[in-house]
């Protein structure tokens, strides 16, 4: 079949001589007309349609600017010139037409050559509005851009509130140039995602994640997380390991079940495992269900079962339960992260449509904490336990969120026996157990001078939040607060008032010039 050939354009040059001259007279500074000649060889084009001609057809700046700010925001260049004419009345009255539109959008994005001098001038500017905003570029011998990183001024304050556990992980092909883009999150006290830096990286080097993680440091200024969350990638562990050798790392749950799902490939192995990984063991008893899991199996020659077992420090509740990683287990807070991003930016964007609209995301999800503090703030919850002055306490301190998940505790009081209580010097030892199941025991130590409650379940180390032990003995010394030693500032309503800068810089005052 012959392949069909464009039309070409419509003829309109017809020779026509009709024409006005005319020149500037100095002497008397006016416009003379010197040559006019109104005989047409066509006929003349019908008054409606002069506002079409090329001449004519140009669009407002203040238009230019509206347009813009809709494509921001997703909405189609139809969709866009169908508004502006009925603004205008009606599409004869717009002036200009789609096409002219498309031009006039590839004019505003090629105002500075190339896309990586283009997105650097976009943070240039956004730091006119945000002094804070930090960003690094690095590039090649060639001179191309290989790494972009940023963080604004108010992920910056979210981190020194926040960032003692964060996780990061890589999406892919979300941009023109197919580049994986690394987002650093953690968890609010709304146990909201949060963001506090992104960054766009050609590979997955292990020196690419170093320099990752030096940006990291710099932007928040030399400010360490105590606890990292990662899928295990090896580029990421050797990262991690290289810069930050003494935080707590954390290997994903679910990526693990996943490996262990693509070698073993059996359901029975894979359920055993989970249990042994999540189980809230001692670790000489994590170690024997390890050894059975094994034999059972048969699997004491598989390298990834030995290499994993090498990890367990990374991996398994029993080696970790007293390390506090905010209620993380795996990176899923990554993937519903990625969820959200891809809502805003897609694989045609370049590098400055895509900071564009990535930033738009980020004001979305602080748009959710902003509604999640007024929620906050505007009640409390219905007192259901019997614990009432307790609860209410509780409900007063904590955000909803988080007062949610300590309340079920409370509930868990009434079937919670005091066994036994031990006075020594220093502390009263009050041995704990379920109603009617005594072989399950848990020790909790008070102090009285010093005020310190200790659970040997050590549910207030990894997250935060008093166990239901500790609460029994609040209960059975009549105490109707939460002492401050028992509070995990991050959990808290006043967490964000409580931030205060030495420099004078403060969440507010970015909000505000924003």
């Amino acid at each position: 079949m012959e392949k069909r050939k464009k039309e070409p354009r419509l003829e309109t040059r017809t020779g026509c001589e009709a024409r006005m001259d005319v020149k500037f007279v100095p002497e008397n500074g006016r416009w003379h007309i010197f040559y006019f000649s109104d005989e047409h060889n066509h006929d003349l084009l019908d008054t409606q349609f002069s506002a079409m001609l090329p001449v004519h057809r140009k669009m407002s700046e203040a238009d230019i600017m509206q347009m813009m700010n809709m494509l921001k925001s997703e909405i189609s260049t139809s969709q866009i010139f169908g508004l502006l004419a009925n603004q205008a009345g009606g599409y004869e009255f717009v002036g200009y037409s789609p096409r002219d539109m498309y031009n006039e959008i590839t004019r505003q994005r090629r105002q500075i050559p190339g896309d990586a001098a283009r997105v650097l001038k976009k943070l240039e500017d956004m730091r006119l509005k945000d002094p804070q905003l930090y960003f690094k570029s690095c590039q090649d011998s060639r001179g191309l851009l290989r790494n972009l990183f940023w963080s604004d001024g108010i992920s910056q304050l979210d981190y020194q509130l926040f960032g003692d556990v964060i996780a990061f992980d890589a999406i892919y092909k979300k941009n023109k140039y197919s580049c994986p883009l690394v987002i650093f999150n953690g968890v609010n006290h709304h146990k909201q995602t949060i963001v506090f830096t992104a960054a766009l990286i050609v590979d997955e080097t292990t020196d690419t994640y170093i320099w990752l993680l030096h940006q990291l440091m710099f932007a928040m200024k030399g400010k360490t997380p105590t606890s990292i969350i990662t899928d295990g990638a090896m580029t990421i562990s050797n990262a991690v390991r290289d810069v930050f050798p003494e935080v707590r790392h954390r290997l994903c749950a679910w990526h693990l079940i996943r490996n262990a799902t693509s070698n073993a490939e059996n359901p029975s192995f894979i359920s055993k495992f989970r249990k042994i990984m999540l189980g809230d063991y001692e670790i000489p008893v994590f170690k024997h269900k390890w050894v059975q899991l094994i034999e059972e199996f048969g699997v004491e020659d598989k390298s990834w079962v030995n290499n994993m077992y090498e990890e367990k420090h990374m991996w398994a509740t029993a080696y970790i339960k007293e390390k506090f990683f905010a209620g993380f287990r795996t990176t899923s807070r990554c993937e519903g992260l990625h969820s959200v991003v891809v809502r805003y930016v897609g694989s045609r964007y370049d590098l400055t449509s895509f900071v564009e609209h990535f930033q738009r995301c980020v004001a979305h999800l602080r748009f959710k904490e902003f509604n999640a503090d007024y929620e906050s703030t505007c009640g409390v919850p219905v007192m259901q336990t019997c614990i009432e002055l307790l609860e209410r306490f509780a409900a007063e301190l904590y955000t909803n969120e988080i007062f949610l998940l300590f309340r079920p505790f409370l509930s868990r009081v009434g079937s919670m026996r005091v066994l036994n209580i031990e006075n020594n010097d220093d502390c009263i030892k009050y041995i704990v157990c379920n109603h009617g199941r005594p072989e399950f025991l848990w020790t909790v130590e008070f102090c009285q001078e010093e005020m310190i409650f200790m659970c040997t379940c050590l549910r207030m180390e990894s997250f935060g939040i008093l166990c239901e032990h500790i609460v029994k003995v609040l209960v059975d010394r009549d105490i109707c607060e939460i002492f401050r030693l028992l509070l995990l500032d991050k959990w808290t309503k006043k967490v964000k008032p409580a931030l205060n800068d030495p420099s004078g810089f403060s969440r507010d005052a970015v909000v505000i010039s924003r």
